[in-house]
């Protein structure tokens, strides 16, 4: 097994615990909210594999306990592998955030070193409302079968669910993915950055620790405080004094100090390791963003009972309007209108958006 390394002492310095490399824009989804624009023909970026080799290095010497590799699709980069190997090397944990759109033999062989975990983003449990989003016929039926097998390999692996979009399920989808064997999974909306961005990105978008506990380094090796804030640049990589100059100048802590942090969880903030960043949160989702979705994205009133006591609001998505999903992962028959005479014989459960399993 993997030893992680304790931190040297660093006087004067907050050393994150986790450095996101990503080491490209390229990837063969489009999804609608990608935060980065990657897309299949989107470069990999200037820095090469002995630079991400020399950012490895800078974070082992930090004490920076875990390296995320992300892209874009970070194992479309020629050398993953290898920064993987490396990052093993100098007493990492790694994990590698992937859309587990094709993993091959190599992949399985690498996902599966000791110290080695995945996360991965999912969508909906139908078909056509995942695709939806990646933008890509068949990328939800590859998807989901590399997830299933990398639990059946007993990989360890996360995933998030992103609402983009109306009628998504994604409230299904968390269920759908506990159903299969996914321990942490996670449900957040789309953060206006990148392709979702609607306007200039605001501090709005970020979670109170991006830049606490975190630090990322982009394709051209420029240093922000995570991947979604990608367009505050404080420093890079490779200036004079590396990373730990970065974190130690006064812009760096300028950046995170124009990022609020999050109120305790007991006032009704996120958990502090709640990164809500785009690569799945790493702690219970927090409210209101997560639990019940907004109707207009496919979640139920509070009231919205599907109990036959008439719902106080009209019958709510998921379970209309799309293709059916199947009654054990909590949809309704095309049909079940939720009336308290329904169409089909027997009204589905379980409630709208949660399902037991």
């Amino acid at each position: 097994m993997t030893a992680i390394m304790e931190p040297p002492v660093s006087a004067g310095l907050a050393i994150p615990h986790m450095i996101e490399l990503e080491i490209t824009g390229k990837c063969q989804l489009q999804c609608a909210h990608c935060l980065s624009d990657s897309a299949p023909s989107v470069p990999h970026g200037v820095m090469k594999l002995a630079d991400w080799y020399g950012v490895i290095d800078q974070a082992a010497e930090l004490g920076i306990g875990k390296v995320q590799l992300i892209g874009g699709e970070p194992t479309t980069f020629p050398g993953w592998a290898d920064l993987v190997d490396h990052a093993l090397s100098r007493g990492r944990a790694v994990e590698v955030f992937t859309n587990l759109f094709h993993v091959s033999a190599k992949g399985w062989a690498v996902f599966e070193r000791p110290g080695v975990s995945l996360a991965t983003s999912y969508y909906s449990p139908n078909p056509g409302e995942h695709d939806r989003v990646t933008l890509v016929s068949g990328s939800h039926e590859r998807t989901r079968a590399n997830i299933a097998e990398a639990v059946r390999r007993g990989i360890p692996i996360r995933a998030g669910v992103v609402g983009v979009h109306d009628g998504q399920l994604e409230q299904l989808a968390v269920e759908e993915l506990r159903a299969l064997g996914v321990q942490h999974v996670t449900l957040d909306y789309a953060r206006g950055v990148g392709r979702a961005a609607k306007s200039t990105p605001t501090v709005g978008e970020l979670c109170g620790n991006c830049g606490r506990g975190r630090l990322a380094v982009m394709p051209d090796g420029s240093v922000s405080p995570c991947v979604l804030g990608r367009w505050m640049k404080p420093g890079h990589a490779k200036q004079p004094g590396g990373i730990r100059a970065v974190l130690d100048s006064p812009e760096w802590a300028a950046v995170v100090a124009s990022i609020p942090e999050r109120r305790p969880a007991t006032l009704g903030g996120c958990p502090p390791n709640d990164s809500n960043d785009c690569s799945p949160a790493n702690s219970p989702a927090c409210n209101p963003a997560y639990g019940f979705a907004p109707a207009s994205l496919g979640g139920c009133p509070p009231n919205d009972s599907n109990d036959c006591s008439p719902a106080n609001t009209p019958a709510c998505n998921p379970a209309y309007g799309v293709a059916p999903v199947a009654v054990a992962l909590g949809g309704c028959p095309p049909n079940d209108s939720q009336t308290c005479n329904p169409a089909n014989p027997a009204p589905c459960n379980p409630v709208f958006g949660v399902s037991e399993l």
